[in-house]
């Protein structure tokens, strides 16, 4: 059976009260003619703060799902959007900080999942104990600030008090000095949240262009969306003893529905690798 499924004129609604609207919207309308809309009384931070003083309720792409169910359950709508993003170090560059931001969408109707994600080291994220204004001012420059917010509060796991979305200079040296006079130290973190960090907001838009690209990937044997890789197989030869190494050989693509798959051999372009990645040639 043939599908074939349009977005055009359709509204899907956002979950979100960070304005992420700012930079989904305009890319889903213009590439897919989708409007989206924000619930006005939906409260994402049930979901959990990157404050951390509500958890967050399962994985990444668990909890974009969650919040996508829940629009669905609360609102009159059958199409709707999550977003969600995780911060720590980079899969393969673990010295690094990276951003991972996935983009959800739940199509009720035609019971269609389909994420879009991007991995970023262009982030700000960060925290830093202080001991003095001076240290304050260095970070917070450091991270991009006033134009990015910041997070101030009394240690890590510490939310009293609890000061979000600093973005005024004076603000944050009255915050610092109470702390001081207090404790005499200060936890300082950028505030991740979209509205308050438009570094993070460009990676979201990036994980939009990446859910653009699945919806108009489509199976070919049944034209329904999301055709994506679902695994690739190492085992690449080596360029010069011919045994397999960890380099990618081939991925293969599975449809959602009718679970069509092809395989596509040397993805990357090559079809041997590097002696020095062989180990064998370079044990």
């Amino acid at each position: 059976m043939s599908h074939f499924i349009s977005f055009n004129q359709q509204v899907a609604l956002l979950a979100t009260m960070h304005q992420k609207e700012q930079v989904i919207a305009p890319i889903l309308h213009r590439e897919l003619g989708l409007t989206v809309h924000v619930p006005t009384q939906f409260n994402s931070d049930r979901f959990g703060t990157f404050t951390r003083e509500i958890p967050r309720p399962g994985q990444q792409l668990e909890t974009a799902r969650l919040k996508a169910q829940a629009v669905l359950a609360e609102e009159d709508v059958m199409i709707a959007l999550a977003s969600e993003g995780s911060f720590g170090p980079h899969p393969s560059l673990p010295w690094l900080a990276c951003d991972r931001e996935l983009v959800f969408l739940l199509d009720h109707r035609h019971q269609l999942e389909l994420v879009g994600q991007a991995i970023s080291t262009d982030t700000n994220y960060a925290q830093q104990r202080v001991t003095h204004p001076d240290e304050a001012q260095t970070f917070a420059e450091k991270v991009g600030f006033p134009e990015h917010g910041l997070v101030i509060r009394p240690a890590p796991e510490q939310n009293d008090p609890l000061w979000k979305g600093v973005t005024d200079p004076d603000q944050l040296q009255d915050c610092v000095q109470t702390l001081l006079q207090q404790q005499g130290s200060a936890c300082l973190e950028t505030d991740m949240r979209a509205m308050y960090n438009p570094t993070r907001l460009q990676v979201i838009g990036k994980a939009t262009e990446d859910l653009v690209r699945k919806v108009r990937q489509t199976c070919p044997n049944c034209n329904w969306p999301g055709f994506d890789v679902v695994r690739r197989n190492a085992g690449l030869p080596c360029e010069w003893c011919g045994q397999p190494t960890l380099g990618v050989l081939q991925q293969i693509y599975r449809c959602q529905s009718c679970s069509h798959e092809v395989i596509e051999k040397y993805p990357e372009g090559r079809e041997t690798n590097d002696p020095s990645q062989c180990s064998y040639c370079n044990p």
